[in-house]
Parts: structure tokens; sequence; C-alpha cells
């Protein structure tokens, strides 16, 4: 397989090879370990409505002294959001919060299915890219029939869908879905999100031994062999610069296929959050 120093997305654009999650970031503590993230590299910051910490993440950009246009920025609709009108004021309110001009990307957090309004929301994304708004917009936890449905009701193709990808949940088919599609596969919480116990799996342990390196490295490695934009949540200075430092070596196939063999399959989730039925409504 091939290791990626960048992905490119069917709009043209490209994504570094990896992004920082924020996800319980928050405050000026918050400020601080996202500055130190950006210092060491990090170029994308991922946020979202209901991490209630944009206003932090606006701040620490605006404290780095990385320039603006050097940073990408993706942040998520919110479910209770997913009206048109409802949509667009929200994405300008979160542009507010921020004090940014722009999202460089931005997803529908969830697809709702039994609110069954995420087309209106993708057509509230499509619109708000036209304005200047978002320069990439894209999707999270779609299955492929969500997909379907918006590509077919407006004629555009999502960028991204973020999904979760951890080696208890491969995620493999979804993932199969959205390369037939076009659409790049984001992992979020690959490393477990401290729910489950990826970091200490023995035969994590085992492969990293063999390179010598940290069993999240082998995770993100992992990760980024498979064609998928690692997002990966650190508050820590140290390990931010491990889990940034994961391309200087390449995993071998049987150590990719122990890790496939890992996938538990539905049971194996974080938080048993199925798209088909998990509906996100704050």
């Amino acid at each position: 397989m091939t290791m990626y120093d960048e992905f490119r997305l069917n709009d043209g654009s490209t994504l570094p090879h990896i992004g920082l999650g924020t996800v319980n970031i928050q405050g000026g503590k918050g400020v601080n370990q996202v500055i130190n993230a950006i210092d060491l590299g990090y170029s994308l910051i991922d946020t979202s409505t209901n991490y209630n910490n944009e206003g932090m993440v606006g701040e620490a950009i605006r404290r780095s002294s990385i320039p603006r246009e050097q940073i990408y920025v993706s942040a998520k609709l919110p479910g209770a959001a997913h009206e048109y009108d409802k949509a667009i004021n929200l994405i300008q309110e979160s542009l507010y919060r921020t004090g940014l001009d722009y999202f460089d990307k931005y997803l529908i957090h969830w697809p709702n299915p039994k609110q069954g309004k995420f087309v209106e929301a993708w057509k509230a994304l499509v619109d708000a890219q036209k304005y200047g708004l978002i320069k990439t917009i894209g999707v999270s936890n779609f299955m492929p029939e969500h997909l379907d449905e918006i590509i077919e009701a407006t004629g555009v193709t999502p960028a991204t869908n973020q999904i979760e990808i951890q080696p208890y949940f491969n995620n493999k088919d979804l993932i199969a879905e959205n390369d037939k599609r076009g659409i790049l596969s984001e992992a979020w919480s690959p490393l477990g999100r401290e729910i489950n116990d990826v970091l200490t799996n023995d035969t994590i342990k085992t492969i990293a031994d063999k390179y010598d390196r940290t069993p999240a490295q082998v995770i993100i490695n992992w990760v980024n062999q498979n064609h998928v934009f690692p997002i990966v949540k650190s508050s820590d200075d140290v390990h931010q610069q491990e889990n940034y430092n994961y391309l200087d070596f390449e995993l071998e196939q049987e150590d990719l296929d122990k890790i496939d063999a890992l996938d538990q399959g539905e049971s194996g989730r974080v938080e048993g959050q199925n798209p088909r039925e998990y509906e996100e409504f704050v």
C-alpha cells in the first residue's frame, strides 16, 4: 500500500497528512494546546458547533504565528440546524464565533435520517460554498443511501465523509463506498476516543515494538495506508508530536492484515452510534 503525505479531494483541493481533533479541548488551556499543535506542524484543525469550542479555535488561530491562509479549519453543522434557513444562519453564526471570514471545510455532522432533512441541509452547504462562506463541503457519518440521495438532489458530490474508523471498527465497506463515489474518507477517533483499549491491545503493541514506534503511530499509519485521512485528538504536547511524526515508516501487509483482523463489526463502535439510527439534535 501507499503512504500519503497529503490527500487530494474531488474539488481539486488537498488535505495534509493529519488533522487535529478538538473535542473536549476548550478555554484558555485549549488555546495553548491548539497553538502548540499548529507550531508542531498541524495545519488542519477540526471543530464542530457541538464541541462548544469554536471561539477557542478562532482565538488560537489569531494568536498563532502561522498565517491564516496556511491553516485549514474544518467545522460541522449540528442536527438542530438541518432546515435550510437555519443551516445558512448557523454557518454564519459559527464564522462570527470563530472570528473567521470563511471555513476551509464544512460538514453535516450526522444525517439524522429519522428527521429526514439532510438533503435540505446539503443544499444549504452547496449555496454557502457559492456565497464564499465555505471552500470545501462534505459530510460526516453518512451511509451510502444518504450520499446517493444528496448527490441525486443537487448534482454535487461531497468532497469528504468523516466516519468512525478504528481497529475494532474498521468500516471497510463504507470506505469502499466512499471511494466508489470519489469521496475521501476521514477517520474520527482512530485511537478509540479513550473508550476502548486499542492503544493497549496486544496485537497493536507487538506491531509497535516491531517498528520501534508507539501504538498510536501504528494505528495512524494503518489509517493512512488505507487512503483515509486521520483526525487525531490530543491535548498533550508529547503525544501531539508523536502522532504528527508517523510518516517515517511503513507497515508491511501482514501487519495491516493483523490490524484489520481486530475488527468487531457493529459491536466495535466506540459509542454504538449507527448513522442509520442515531439522531443528533443538539
